[in-house]
């Protein structure tokens, strides 16, 4: 479903992404970490055709992003650090309007099904955004990817300042969608732990590089933390011998 080749970024002298060479399928989750900087974010802009590559090809079901953006915008769905909604709309507001814009038009009960699949209680939906909660407005944000029945989910730190309820409320719902409706989910994230829980498979990028991918269920917390470490102090001790 998410496939980049050879994909490198480049302004103007500084490389933000360098030969990254990476294939998500429908279904599973992948985990970027790194630290600001690490190229977790221009991957993501990359994919959803934000940017343009200075070199290489990103596909979205195997349609290249660069080529025909508009066919990909119907394919994908974003979820930022903080969902950007219309803080006097209500919940069921926002959704029929941001759902409405990829061309679909619902009832509001086909709307509320929505909703309450992304874990928003009935009594909010017809609250004004502008009271929610952070974790209130990622599942505004879920709604919106199902009802757009979206092929891939990105998420750019989509767990900071939540608190371990919601966090872990946010991972389930996540995992759902990947195993329930197939979504390809590429997420950049700082959180070791939530990277371990929720996904299939963790990268660790440093200074535009993957530098390691490994499968989560083959290592302990405590090993991640430790390559994760490693892959950091590795590349500090390259720059510095630059």
């Amino acid at each position: 479903m998410l496939e980049a080749i050879n994909l490198s970024k480049t302004y103007n002298t500084a490389i933000a992404l360098h030969s990254l060479n990476l294939y998500i399928p429908a279904g599973e989750i992948f985990c970027l970490l790194g630290a600001n900087g690490a190229g977790k974010t221009t991957t993501i802009n990359l994919f959803m055709g934000f940017t343009e590559p200075t070199i290489g090809e990103v596909l979205v079901g195997g349609i290249n992003v660069a080529q025909k953006p508009h066919e990909i915008k119907k394919l994908i769905a974003y979820i930022p650090e903080n969902v950007m909604l219309y803080p006097t709309l209500t919940g069921l507001e926002n959704l029929a309007y941001l759902s409405g814009l990829s061309g679909t038009a619902y009832s509001d009960a086909e709307l509320v099904v929505f909703l309450q699949r992304a874990g928003l209680q009935k009594e909010a939906m017809k609250r004004r955004v502008g009271e929610y909660s952070k974790g209130m407005r990622q599942k505004v944000g879920i709604a919106i990817a199902l009802a757009k029945h979206a092929k891939a989910l990105f998420l750019d730190e989509p767990t900071s300042g939540l608190d371990p309820l919601a966090s872990n409320e946010f991972s389930r719902l996540i995992r759902g969608l990947a195993d329930t409706e197939g979504v390809a989910v590429l997420m950049a994230t700082h959180d070791l732990f939530r990277a371990k829980e929720v996904g299939d498979r963790i990268g660790i990028m440093n200074a535009g590089h993957l530098a390691s991918v490994v499968k989560a269920g083959d290592v302990s917390p405590s090993r991640l933390e430790e390559l994760y470490m490693e892959t950091i102090l590795q590349k500090h001790a390259q720059r510095e011998a630059a």
